[in-house]
């Protein structure tokens, strides 16, 4: 059994400290993966000497490449500039450093705002640029996108074994819950609950509640992901989902339940909705032979759990 567990790839996260990132630490020490540390907790991959440095060093056989800077529409649409180059550089910076280091295998998270607007419902993998993407994350779904496109690149040219997975919309622990620039589960729980605590007869909600969206656990991802690193081996793209959605409008209302609020959940038309459906196609992922496990009633209840043993730390 010994050499069996010696047998295993070293891995290093690059993220890790975030909630995509931490939740993959969970699943591969959970699997036995000797995981490999950065010296400085948040070493700043935008910094080409630095991810080169960090690769070096380390010298991991497998990279999972979890770091990103990420918000929802609030966030993208104030701070494009940043999204683009923060996220450029990462990547281009830790892919290049991974060639370079003779890196075995690395796994590029993608996002499921790289499809097209108007996309066909559930989207394909083969979607991907056969359309304009949605304007309001335009400037992070160009750099996923430009990620693709060079892990693939390297695989052609160099020989690498790249893969790139894209999930759905990710919710858990270690999530941001900061009111205008997080994703739509935290910002709502938050809302929610704030709601609930101060007594106020409603939750404000952008846009019309009618867009649909899928979501996922991250404990869910962190388990596809592993599966794809133990079993795939193309540079092709890898939907990431349930193959389920859920309207914003009963989300809220499913929020609502789970955070025990029994007041009115308005709507805020003037705000933008975003893309209109957003539902990947998991069929590849299916047939290679793995499902998500945690429904969203009980991901968003043990989340709402997680955040009330944070609260003073998170929401202050």
């Amino acid at each position: 059994m010994g050499t069996a567990m010696e047998s295993k790839p070293r891995v290093f996260v690059a993220g890790s400290t975030g909630m995509v990132g931490s939740a993959f630490c969970r699943r591969l020490r959970g699997s036995g993966y000797p995981l490999l540390e950065a010296a400085k907790p948040r070493p700043d991959l935008r910094d080409r000497a630095v991810a080169r440095r960090l690769l070096d060093e380390l010298k991991p056989d497998w990279v999972f490449l979890a770091a990103a800077h990420v918000g929802g529409i609030h966030a993208n649409s104030t701070y494009p500039a940043e999204f683009i180059y923060d996220n450029l550089m990462i990547q281009t910076n830790m892919l290049h450093a991974a060639y370079l280091a003779g890196v075995k295998k690395l796994l590029f998270l993608g996002s499921s705002c790289i499809y097209p607007r108007l996309a066909p419902q559930p989207m394909k993998e083969e979607y991907l640029l056969s359309g304009y993407p949605e304007s309001t994350n335009r400037a992070y779904a160009v750099a996923k996108i430009a990620g693709i496109v060079m892990a693939q690149s390297y695989n052609q040219q160099y020989g690498t074994n790249f893969i790139s997975a894209m999930p759905t919309n990710l919710y858990g622990p270690n999530d941001h819950f900061h009111l205008e620039n997080s994703h739509v589960v935290p910002a709502l729980m938050r809302k929610t609950h704030e709601a609930k605590r101060s007594g106020a007869s409603f939750v404000p909600v952008w846009g019309t509640g009618n867009p649909r969206r899928e979501f996922l656990h991250v404990d869910d991802v962190a388990d596809a992901c592993l599966f794809l690193m133990e079993n795939y081996n193309s540079g092709e793209i890898v939907n990431v989902g349930t193959g389920k959605d859920i309207s914003i409008r009963d989300l809220a209302l499913l929020m609502a339940e789970v955070v025990g609020f029994k007041g009115e959940i308005r709507f805020d038309p003037s705000k933008p909705d975003g893309m209109p459906f957003k539902l990947l196609d998991v069929t590849r992922i299916t047939e290679l032979g793995w499902t998500p496990s945690i429904s969203l009633r009980d991901g968003l209840t043990s989340t709402y759990q997680w955040l009330l043993k944070h609260e003073e730390a998170l929401l202050t």
